[in-house]
């Protein structure tokens, strides 16, 4: 049997030190498989997105175990962290790219820490954006984009360095009906292609049919699955 993708077990968190520390986590323990496409939901300030950047190794989880393709991120070192940084493919609700670059160079920036030549970097950019229906606008810059089109570049980047984990945080909330529909099968259609894991954060739930599981978070306490199928159709 392969070990998960993401394996957490009793995770705490605070923000803050002394009379100001608060606690945001509360024993989290979750198991998520290699390829399974895993939706996160929940209200707003519930903790998911803290959840979500303590797996991507943008922050330093503090208590318990987290697990991020077999190595341990608890009490690990930098090195560890920037490791998983490198493995994972992180989409980011405003999509983060970098204004001055075009369609083909915020992708090219994906493959920069890999050490590969900037012509294979460029050839392997261009592939991506064939594949996410923008090979016609990879000189565009992002103020000439459609919000779908700017998140479709974010989405080029995170994939074009074949990371084996996808994170993404509200992909789909500064986007219309059709638009949303569009990305998240899109990142569900190249993640099965490329045999990675995703866990997608999101408050849409006219996109909760693309997942294997639903998760459902309030108050930085996972619910059980029960009672999160129950909020969850509450919420439809």
């Amino acid at each position: 049997m392969n070990d998960p993708a993401i394996a957490v077990t009793n995770l705490d968190h605070f923000y803050g030190t002394q009379n100001l520390r608060k606690q945001v986590l509360f024993d989290i323990t979750l198991a998520i498989a290699p390829g399974e496409i895993v939706i996160l939901s929940g209200p707003s300030g519930s903790g998911k997105t803290t959840l979500l950047s303590l797996m991507g190794g943008l922050r330093a989880p503090q208590t318990g175990s987290l697990r991020i393709l077999g190595q341990e991120l608890v009490g690990s070192a930098p090195a560890v962290q920037i490791a998983c940084r490198r493995a994972c493919g992180y989409i980011f609700q405003a999509h983060n790219l970098h204004g001055s670059l075009t369609a083909l160079e915020n992708v090219m920036m994906g493959l920069e820490v890999q050490g590969i030549s900037r012509p294979e970097r460029r050839l392997r950019a261009a592939d991506m954006l064939h594949l996410v229906g923008l090979g016609q606008r990879q000189e565009y810059y992002p103020e000439n984009l459609s919000g779908g089109q700017k998140q479709r570049v974010a989405i080029a980047r995170a994939l074009v360095g074949n990371p084996r984990l996808i994170l993404a945080d509200e992909p789909t909330a500064a986007l219309d009906k059709q638009s949303g529909r569009e990305v998240v099968e899109l990142m569900q259609t190249l993640a099965q292609e490329r045999h990675c894991t995703i866990l997608l954060v999101t408050h849409d739930n006219r996109i909760l049919d693309v997942a294997d599981r639903l998760i459902y978070m309030e108050d930085g306490r996972l619910a059980d699955p029960d009672q999160a199928r129950k909020l969850l159709a509450g919420h439809a």
